[in-house]
């Protein structure tokens, strides 16, 4: 497995308990999320892929349908010279039961634009759906819409 340089200011959701058993559905579905995201802003999509449900859905910013971990790579690598999430809060939201949870990773971005200009504080919200242990569903926000049309002199005050 690589090593990540992925910074992050909250804890790892812990797989074992206390008390040895196994972790509860939500802190579960939680470290599922957090490895993803490890993985992917490496970025692995490859290990990443090993997390994610043959049905995946992913809606990226913009509105963009994608199927795969790679396509988001390859997203991002076309957006940014290099990106990476600094992860404030992974919220869970237990679903109809404790095979299925809603979780919700919340942040900002930080690295450099393509042209090298680094970045910061870009803040992002991504919503994941996990079903069974694996994610089924990605929907991503972000501010680099407003963040691009500010450099090039088009935003709104």
């Amino acid at each position: 497995m690589k090593v990540h340089d992925m910074e992050k200011t909250m804890q790892h959701a812990p797989t074992v308990n206390t008390s040895g058993n196994q972790a509860s559905p939500p802190a579960a579905a939680a470290a599922v999320v957090d490895e993803y995201l490890r993985r992917l802003m490496i970025p692995d999509p490859d290990a990443a892929r090993e997390l994610v449900s043959p049905e995946l859905r992913i809606r990226f910013t913009g509105g963009r349908e994608m199927r795969d971990p790679a396509q988001c790579a390859a997203f991002n690598a076309g957006r940014y010279a290099w990106v990476k999430k600094r992860i404030e809060a992974t919220e869970v939201v237990s679903g109809p039961s404790d095979d299925h949870a809603v979780v919700y990773s919340r942040g900002t971005l930080y690295g450099a634009w393509p042209d090298g200009t680094p970045f910061e504080g870009n803040r992002y919200v991504d919503r994941y759906v996990v079903r069974h242990g694996l994610i089924t569903r990605m929907d991503v926000w972000n501010d680099s819409a407003e963040w691009l049309l500010e450099r090039a002199g088009l935003a709104q005050s």
